[in-house]
């Protein structure tokens, strides 16, 4: 089953040209799960994966680049004529807010579940959960953790044939867990097979909770809206710099980490170039780049540089607005602000 993040927005506080506000958009197998919804979101999404069937939005906190673009996501899927219900989890004060979105634009006429959710609070789905863990912003926020279940281990059919089971049905029951006359699954199963796992720091300074939620995570997505010069600056408006997100990556030996959230005043390359001067295994995406999780016995997780991208069409559509061969290289968009508002 494929495990998917969709970068649709990397940016921090302000868009820039290139850069759109807070969203990640998670895709396992034929599920979507929403992470923040910075203004503009949904025409991001329309850009890249298509406006799909979202099955769980997760706004991390409540400061407006990360939830401004809620209100006409909620509307549009409201004019597609969604039936299906829709969860839509965040920390406290999340219903206020919705409470004021539905005020000023009106309601939509599929049901919206606001669930509020305390730290450690966990939302089962079917074979995987979300965990809420808490973070040091400015508030009340959270960051997520999306874990699969555990997978049973490999069965040995010539295993199961030794001990007389024959029946391709009974080599269903036994990998199901069920017992087979004397035949237990332990006896013709290898060793757990650990599900996938994905963290999301949203907005934070540098703390334990994510530090010990991300260990050993196949891909730890944190913020990193300023580089070392600014680690003064970061501590105050409770945000990480790059060198800070790469040694909490390192100290929990993840398999990848993916920096987002950069201030505009910082150029990509510097920060990314120092992250990798202390964690090798680091990538900076840019909107509609992509990160491919396979179970862990099939590879390493994978940064697709432009997979989300929109593609060129017929003649008369609208043609891509990026068209950077180097992902990684710095925005030539326009300058690097000087003093940009930090997280209003």
């Amino acid at each position: 089953m494929n495990l998917d993040l969709l970068f649709v927005g990397t940016g921090g506080s302000a868009p820039t040209a290139r850069r759109g506000l807070p969203a990640t958009l998670l895709q396992r197998g034929g599920e979507h799960v929403l992470v923040d919804c910075g203004e503009g979101t949904q025409r991001q999404l329309m850009r890249s994966s298509g406006l799909v069937e979202l099955d769980l939005v997760l706004i991390t906190h409540l400061h407006t680049d990360h939830w401004l673009g809620l209100p006409g996501l909620l509307k549009t899927l409201d004019l597609r004529e969604r039936d299906a219900p829709l969860t839509v989890a965040g920390p406290v004060g999340l219903a206020a807010t919705v409470a004021l979105i539905w005020k000023l634009a009106g309601p939509v006429r599929y049901r919206v579940e606001v669930r509020e959710l305390e730290p450690y609070d966990q939302i089962d789905r079917d074979g995987w959960a979300v965990d809420a863990i808490p973070v040091q912003h400015r508030g009340s926020a959270l960051g997520y953790v999306v874990e699969e279940h555990n997978r049973p281990g490999r069965f040995d059919p010539d295993r199961a044939r030794e001990l007389g089971i024959t029946d391709v049905h009974d080599f269903g029951r036994l990998q199901r867990g069920e017992t087979v006359g004397a035949v237990t699954p332990d006896q013709v199963l290898g060793p757990t097979r650990f599900g996938r796992k994905i963290v999301l720091s949203g907005d934070t300074r540098p703390c334990d909770a994510v530090r010990e939620a991300a260990w050993r995570a196949d891909v730890l997505v944190h913020e990193a809206t300023f580089t070392a010069e600014h680690v003064d600056r970061a501590r105050l408006t409770g945000h990480s710099t790059a060198a800070q997100a790469a040694t909490l990556a390192e100290e929990a030996d993840v398999g990848l980490l993916a920096l987002t959230h950069l201030s505009a005043r910082h150029r990509p390359s510097e920060a990314l170039a120092e992250a990798r001067g202390i964690f090798a295994d680091t990538v900076m995406p840019r909107d509609f780049d992509m990160v491919h999780v396979p179970f862990p016995e099939r590879g390493d997780p994978v940064h697709a540089p432009g997979a989300g991208r929109p593609k060129r069409g017929p003649a008369g559509a609208e043609p891509s607005t990026t068209s950077l061969d180097d992902p990684e290289a710095d925005d030539p968009s326009g300058e690097v602000v000087a003093e940009p508002v930090d997280n209003v």
